[in-house]
């Protein structure tokens, strides 16, 4: 299953399995999990409009959005008032869209584990024991470093697109693409995409 469609304080929202939303805030802790209602499950040409799939869906974090300021004004009186507002907001991860993924990945580590006890009655019984464990060290050292992911500069999320169309131009080409990825994902804000395209075309143009 490709994606579901679930229902969160009121709004409807399309997920897959590992993105991440911003939703109005939950009463739920931060690194809990919950089951959001799911309304439809599709993907490879179907369409299931009655599921009985769950989505299990984490809370990652409270933030606050955007501050939208409010401006009143009356002609030939004078008056003037402004003020601001910033949304309440949860950001949470959809982490399995049902429970028969997660169980499948954990059997053939199960089954890895008999294959792998012959090879510990060889060596008792051949005199060269002490080859297979020089080489050991070897395979551990030319294995490869896992690859470091690139992340938006640390408070991104709370940044305003002021902020970050004055700072985008110093941040390092990995992360002005994490930030982008995440605008384009998330808060989607025009503003804040067109600062990030700018500062990624200037670096490469140097």
């Amino acid at each position: 299953m490709s994606y579901a469609i679930i229902t969160v304080g009121g709004k409807q929202y399309r997920v897959r399995e590992g993105e991440r939303l911003l939703v109005d805030r939950l009463k739920t802790d931060e690194g809990k999990t919950f089951n959001p209602r799911v309304l439809l499950i599709g993907g490879d040409g179907k369409t299931d409009l009655t599921p009985s799939t769950t989505v299990t869906a984490r809370v990652v974090g409270h933030t606050l959005g955007d501050k939208i300021r409010i401006g009143k004004y009356k002609k030939r009186t004078g008056y003037r008032k402004h003020t601001g507002f910033r949304a309440s907001l949860t950001q949470i991860e959809i982490e399995a869209i049902g429970a028969g993924g997660r169980k499948a990945a954990a059997k053939p580590k199960a089954e890895a584990a008999p294959a792998a006890a012959p090879k510990a009655e060889k060596p008792a019984a051949a005199p060269k024991a002490e080859a297979p464990k020089a080489e050991a060290p070897k395979a551990e050292a030319a294995a490869p470093a896992p690859a470091r992911t690139a992340h938006p500069p640390k408070g991104y999320e709370e940044m305003t697109v002021a902020a970050i169309a004055a700072e985008a131009s110093s941040w390092r080409r990995p992360n002005l693409e994490a930030a982008l990825e995440y605008e384009q994902q998330n808060a989607k804000r025009k503003g804040a995409i067109a600062a990030l395209e700018a500062a990624l075309a200037e670096k490469e143009s140097h």
